[in-house]
């Protein structure tokens, strides 16, 4: 019986995808922030796009700042992405109001001996409005209230959720940091009446640019609420696992593993006069781990991108390698609208 009990795998901690409806909240709805790892949390400019990943991002800055993104996910999914924020001098704040959509495409629908027998459409949306103030010249507080939609067919899905958000800039220095309570909510109609989880996450992050070279470098950290989010794969254990349980998978120290997943690493060059012209570079661990085929190699994590200045509109691309299958194509287009009238 010992033997026996000493063989049965341990338990490790459930994976981070799958376990949440509104995933798609996840999605990273900037050109910018794809190229970067896919979030950005403790960088303060006039992009109003970066107030989806940090309400307390909001500055005076972006007033009239507008932001038009799409992203052309695998399998012919299709991902956009609409901002516009406007600072009110009367309160002192920063108001934004975005919406997100993912079309899915047509779904074939079967019936159980596998005919086709049509169409199915499938699509989510979410609507946001958020503001920030600050409460002191270094730091800032804000907040995105999100009303979600899915449809599938004929049945729906709604769901609230708030992101809660602190940022603290000491120009002086260079440095800046931030800590964000993202999608914290609960759902409204369900399928099936089955109730489930948000793909709620605390996240902090922390920004250093160089003082004698125009470069920003950030680590951020994601899913400090659920520590242990490797992954069991039964491939990864030992082929003898008999005794004292074995289990363990095999890559590399576990624990090590485990702290790096819940790591993004991202830098980003600020070139020419203005900062015209910028080159990104990210590094997801997680998304690396948990992408890779095993014995092939790939770029699974790995995420670059630009972006540069028209005239009065500046362009963003980024590109994310997901897995061997590929990757995704982010475009992004904004300008301050109160300058084109």
């Amino acid at each position: 019986m010992l033997l026996l009990l000493a063989a049965q795998p341990p338990a490790f901690a459930q994976v981070t995808g799958g376990q949440h409806v509104f995933r798609f909240l996840t999605l990273s709805p900037s050109a910018r922030a794809t190229a970067l790892g896919g979030v950005v949390l403790s960088v303060r400019d006039d992009d109003a796009a970066l107030a989806a990943f940090n309400p307390a991002a909001l500055n005076p800055a972006m007033n009239g700042q507008s932001s038009l993104q799409h992203n052309f996910l695998l399998a012919g999914i299709q991902h956009s992405y609409a901002a516009y924020a406007h600072h009110v001098g009367v309160l002192d704040a920063t108001l934004h109001a975005a919406i997100q959509h993912v079309g899915y495409g047509d779904i074939p629908m079967a019936d159980e001996f596998g005919n086709i027998q049509g169409q199915v459409r499938a699509a989510e949306t979410a609507f946001t409005l958020g503001a920030a103030r600050q409460l002191s010249p270094k730091w800032s507080l804000g907040l995105n209230a999100r009303f979600a939609v899915s449809a599938l067919d004929m049945y729906r899905a709604s769901a609230l959720s708030a992101d809660v958000g602190v940022l603290y800039v000491d120009t002086a220095s260079l440095f800046s940091m931030a800590a964000v309570v993202r999608n914290a909510g609960t759902q409204l109609a369900r399928y099936q009446d089955v109730r489930e989880d948000l793909p709620f996450d605390l996240q902090v992050a922390f920004s250093k640019r160089l003082r004698y070279l125009p470069f920003r470098l950030t680590v951020i950290a994601h899913h400090l609420h659920q520590w242990d989010i490797r992954y069991d794969d039964p491939n990864l254990r030992p082929q003898n696992p008999l005794l004292f349980g074995g289990g363990e998978p095999s890559e590399g120290n576990p624990a090590i593993d485990n702290f790096f997943r819940h790591l993004i690493f991202n830098g980003e060059f600020l070139l020419g006069q203005a900062e015209s012209f910028r080159i990104r570079l990210g590094y997801n661990h997680l998304r690396r781990r948990e992408l890779t085929v095993r014995n092939f190699r790939s770029l699974a994590g790995f995420s670059a991108g630009v972006g540069f200045r028209v005239s009065r509109f500046r362009v963003d691309f980024g590109y994310a390698s997901y897995h061997i299958a590929g990757g995704i194509v982010h475009f992004g287009l904004s300008t301050n609208v109160r300058e084109l009238f």
